[in-house]
């Protein structure tokens, strides 16, 4: 072999390496897709897995209302509020800044009840109200901590410390993806901002990265640079595409055990197939006009969150095994102006998610799909500055509907002032089990092993599911 002979087989082996090196780069600066990968602990990766036990739901719609909204004021009525309305807490109150404590804070709203069910909702909530008999209202939750971004980690991670899994990234752990042309996890955020906390609130921690949950955007391209900037034709589209998977497979060879590595590589496979699976998915435009009235579309107030209702039907639709719901901010965290910010947020919510729950039903898509509406605590029954709610960790509400919940039944209760949860108590960690064993997964059976500890959704806390509200 002549010695140029030799020098250009390297010269093109080492520009392959290169080249494997720049896609990996560009992949890089890419970060919003995660895709599946082809190992985990375990042996797996994304393909679907075996429940433990037969599961009541195959897919979650978690709409989280960031800042904690006011149970006695939208689902829990408290008529003691109204009795002692100005007067003194009678007992020891959990504040969160007692210097802006007041006395009681009657809830400036009026209930009335609804559905054969008979289940107390606000004036507010008219469009929520219709679909009571489809709720399983949970009056006696409550959590750790009475500041957001601990409360925020305690709800999607189960512990009160940053950089852990979401619930999300758990589920998908567990039960691997149920489509091959979409994430397994989709997170729908704000056109007009990130919620509290940001991507934290759907991170995979330690979990291997293709765990987390991918950001759709609700309008235009649903991923950052999904779509190349040029179009090339299919076949020359095809051999780019081919190329890339063979310098990856070489980079990835050369680095074996790098779970980001393959993370990457993955997502940008998955990536190639989104490019029209993920544009067709998100094309609202293919509803009907009725379909796209009933959520509020085209209405200054409810398109926005409407929309991504829609879209969140559309994708559990497609296989979309976890898909959460945020608001911009915390548009729930009223310390003053109560009324009037309930009144906004329920207004741009409220709608959509009837709509929500009225579409999947009649789709037929509700018995087998989890929707959950809550945030990371409630509000408390006295006053601060006067005309609004501080923090309350001892008691809050939640309601579920569909994936094998009872439908029209209301769970625990408060006390009389709505401050504690005190009848049928539900912990966080009580939550997280149940939401698990409803897709068929055992909280005990969930771990991984990091450093030698199995870790679980339900940390060291020894939870009940709650089968009180179990269809």
């Amino acid at each position: 072999m002549s010695a140029d002979t030799l020098f250009r087989r390297q010269f093109f082996s080492r520009i392959g390496q290169g080249l494997a090196g720049a896609a990996l780069l560009e992949l890089e600066g890419l970060g919003a897709a995660r895709g599946a990968a082809t190992d985990r602990p375990g042996g797996h990766g994304l393909a679907p897995q075996s429940a433990h036990f037969a599961p009541r739901a195959k897919a979650v719609i978690q709409l989280f209302m960031h800042g904690g909204p006011s149970q006695m004021d939208l689902l829990d009525p408290k008529p003691a509020l109204d009795k002692y309305d100005s007067q003194n807490f009678p007992g020891v109150i959990d504040v969160q800044q007692p210097e802006q404590a007041g006395g009681i804070l009657k809830s400036p709203f009026k209930f009335a009840r609804y559905g054969q069910a008979g289940i107390d909702v606000s004036e507010i909530m008219p469009h929520v109200a219709t679909c009571v008999d489809d709720l399983c209202v949970i009056r006696s939750m409550w959590t750790e901590h009475i500041n957001h971004e601990p409360a925020l980690w305690m709800i999607h991670t189960g512990r009160t410390i940053p950089g852990r899994p979401a619930i999300g990234s758990w589920v998908v752990y567990g039960l691997g993806a149920d489509t091959r042309e979409l994430p397994a996890y989709v997170v729908l955020d704000d056109p007009l901002g990130l919620p509290v906390d940001g991507i934290r609130n759907w991170s995979s921690g330690w979990l291997p990265p293709h765990y987390q949950g991918t950001r759709f955007r609700a309008q235009g391209t649903p991923v950052w640079n999904l779509i190349p900037d040029r179009k090339l034709s299919p076949a020359l589209a095809q051999a780019r595409r081919d190329l890339l998977t063979r310098l990856d497979r070489a980079h990835r060879a050369a680095r074996p055990g790098e779970s980001e590595l393959d993370a990457r590589i993955n997502s940008y496979e998955l990536a190639a197939r989104m490019q029209i699976s993920a544009t067709a998915a998100l094309d609202v435009s293919r509803e009907t006009k009725a379909t796209q009235d009933l959520y509020g579309l085209g209405q200054k107030t409810t398109d926005s969150y409407g929309r991504r209702c829609l879209l969140a039907r559309r994708l559990v639709e497609r296989g979309v095994r976890y898909v959460q719901l945020f608001i911009n901010g915390q548009i729930w965290d009223n310390h003053s102006g109560l009324e009037a910010g309930l009144r906004s947020s329920c207004a741009r919510t409220d709608q959509p998610v009837a709509a929500l729950l009225t579409d999947l039903k009649q789709r037929g898509l509700l018995d087998e799909t989890l929707v959950i509406w809550g945030g990371e605590f409630g509000r408390l029954p006295i006053s601060q500055s006067k005309n609004g709610r501080d923090h309350n960790r001892q008691g809050f509400t939640i309601w579920m509907a569909g994936g094998g919940v009872k439908a029209g039944h209301v769970h625990g209760a408060s006390d009389e002032f709505g401050y504690a949860a005190a009848q049928d108590r539900v912990s966080v960690p009580d939550f997280h089990a149940t939401v698990l064993h409803l897709l068929g997964l055992d909280y005990q059976r969930l771990s991984f092993d990091r450093h030698g500890l199995d870790e679980r959704l339900t940390g060291v806390h020894e939870p009940q599911v709650v089968r009180g509200i179990l269809a």
